[in-house]
């Protein structure tokens, strides 16, 4: 898995690894067992600081989402239901989709009677 930071956003890069995580489990790319990268190959991966990407995997062990196993790595965490997550975001998905639809309809119509 390659995260894609952006170091211009004015996000700390640690929240910004925190957010790729969230969002992979919360689309299925990562289920519960996963590991996740090493510290030190990400890090040298996006030209960092490795105590960025530890800070990052330690908040995310601290929410619940993440095991750090001496030696071994993270993981994404066993008792995770990333199923059930990623079953919500099936479901949402075309809600989302039908009201994004919506909000372009109306923004047309709003400039067409200008």
């Amino acid at each position: 898995m390659i995260f894609r930071l952006n170091p211009n956003s004015g996000m700390p890069i640690n929240l910004q690894i925190m957010e790729k995580v969230k969002h992979a489990i919360e689309n299925g790319v990562l289920r519960s067992g996963d590991q996740l990268p090493g510290i030190r190959k990400l890090a040298e991966t996006m030209v960092m600081n490795p105590k960025t990407v530890a800070k990052a995997y330690r908040e995310l062990e601290h929410e619940g989402l993440v095991e750090l196993r001496q030696g071994a790595g993270a993981f994404v965490s066993e008792n995770l239901n990333t199923k059930g997550v990623t079953d919500r975001m099936q479901t949402a998905r075309p809600i989302v989709k039908k009201t994004v639809e919506r909000l372009i309809d109306a923004a047309v119509a709003a400039r067409v009677s200008k």
